[in-house]
């Protein structure tokens, strides 16, 4: 397990330095879109598909880091009055639900991400496939954090968050 932990706080530090980046990305981008736009009325053609894909970015990497920190959207104040074995099983549910969520993402943005990497973003002159790697990443990161959550539990360790 401990391999695991070491592992996944990197990947999870990393994940939320690339959505932080990202998320700065498309403030000065859309500001840069902004300023050329109305004050020198000459709009740069690639900043709407740009921002897409970092607004793509920061949305599946941040989540994957949030799953690794267990903040993701949970309903603790009713588990909390459950029985600890009820409470248990409730944590493997969910834990087993979001590795298959992760899977899925995996699965359905590699399948995307290969169907359309021959098409090309016009503005950006890169693949279509681009759009589709956060969510390729995310799927692995959410199944590795999710698989960590589910061997703590299972040995009675707790997850240390990697932001302390």
């Amino acid at each position: 397990m401990n391999w695991l932990t070491r592992l996944n706080a990197r990947l999870s530090r990393m994940a939320m330095y690339i959505a932080v980046a990202a998320l700065l990305g498309i403030t000065a981008l859309v500001l840069w879109g902004v300023v050329m736009r109305y004050v020198f009325h000459d709009a740069p053609p690639y900043v709407e598909q740009l921002a897409l894909i970092l607004v793509i970015s920061v949305a599946m990497f941040a989540a994957a880091a949030g799953v690794r920190e267990a903040g993701h959207i949970g309903m603790d104040s009713l588990v909390v009055i459950l029985p600890k074995k009820a409470q248990f099983a409730i944590g493997v549910i969910v834990g087993l639900l979001s590795v298959l969520f992760g899977i899925v993402l995996f699965a359905g943005s590699l399948q995307m991400a290969i169907a359309v990497y021959r098409n090309m973003i016009p503005t950006l002159d890169i693949s279509e496939a681009v759009r589709y790697t956060p969510c390729v990443i995310a799927g692995v990161l959410i199944v590795l954090f999710s698989i960590e959550h589910l061997i703590a539990m299972f040995t009675g360790k707790e997850v240390e968050p990697s932001w302390y």
